[in-house]
């Protein structure tokens, strides 16, 4: 599902730069997430790397919960592994290893998050069908990309293969440096307005934060970022 041979994923050995201080200030995941998960539900971590959502993630679905933390390349799961060892995490987090044609994982899913991935994704149609069939009525996908590497037309595109995958699409929060947007397979979720937007064909709604900071903290977390987003 992600394509390693064509050398789009972050190298193991730049897993440092997914999972620092500096990004947890910038973009912190409780915050991202807290609208979306809850107590005891089935989530999946997409594209985990080292865990640094995992981990929250985790922490949020609480004992009755699980979540699938999925990532095409070994060296990030055991990275992810050595973190939950011995801990109370180890029984809530299951490890999954993806291939690049599919993600592998059957369980019906309540939330999905996919950050800084999907345009590491070759088939995104197909990608887009398999999570449509494992994420429950009512369900939730949470995509994010970088502004830095994803253009607003390149994800217009993505987004229109989610939603002829039978995604409604819907305005995603806003986050630091990232264009996101929030999937529903729930056919009353959307507006009145972006029906009619779905029914003509015509905008995507998506949201984009691409603000110039300043700060070496922030300028020091694009440099790390790039590079493992490509």
């Amino acid at each position: 599902m992600i394509n390693a041979n064509e050398q789009r994923v972050c190298p193991v050995e730049n897993a440092g730069s997914l999972d620092n201080v500096f990004r947890k200030w910038l973009q912190n995941p409780e915050k991202i997430l807290r609208p979306y998960i809850q107590p005891g539900m089935s989530v999946m971590d997409f594209g985990c790397g080292p865990g640094f959502f995992t981990m929250e993630m985790a922490q949020m679905v609480g004992e009755g919960g699980k979540v699938f933390a999925v990532d095409l390349q070994e060296g990030m799961l055991q990275k992810l592994k050595e973190k939950i060892r011995l801990t109370e995490l180890e029984n809530r987090i299951q490890p999954h290893q993806c291939k690049e044609s599919g993600i592998g994982v059957s369980e019906s899913l309540d939330f999905v998050l996919a950050f800084y991935v999907v345009h590491e994704v070759p088939d995104q149609e197909a990608f887009f069908h398999e999570l449509k069939s494992i994420v429950q009525p009512g369900g939730k996908v949470l995509v994010a990309e970088p502004p830095f590497h994803v253009s607003k037309k390149v994800f217009h595109k993505c987004l229109q293969k989610a939603r002829k995958a039978g995604f409604n699409v819907e305005k995603g929060p806003s986050v630091v440096l990232s264009k996101t947007a929030l999937l529903s397979t729930d056919q009353y979720a959307c507006s009145k307005k972006e029906k009619q937007d779905n029914s003509s064909n015509q905008s995507i709604i998506y949201h984009e934060s691409a603000v110039q900071y300043e700060s070496d903290m922030k300028k020091n977390f694009i440099i790390n970022m790039n590079k493992c987003v490509v």
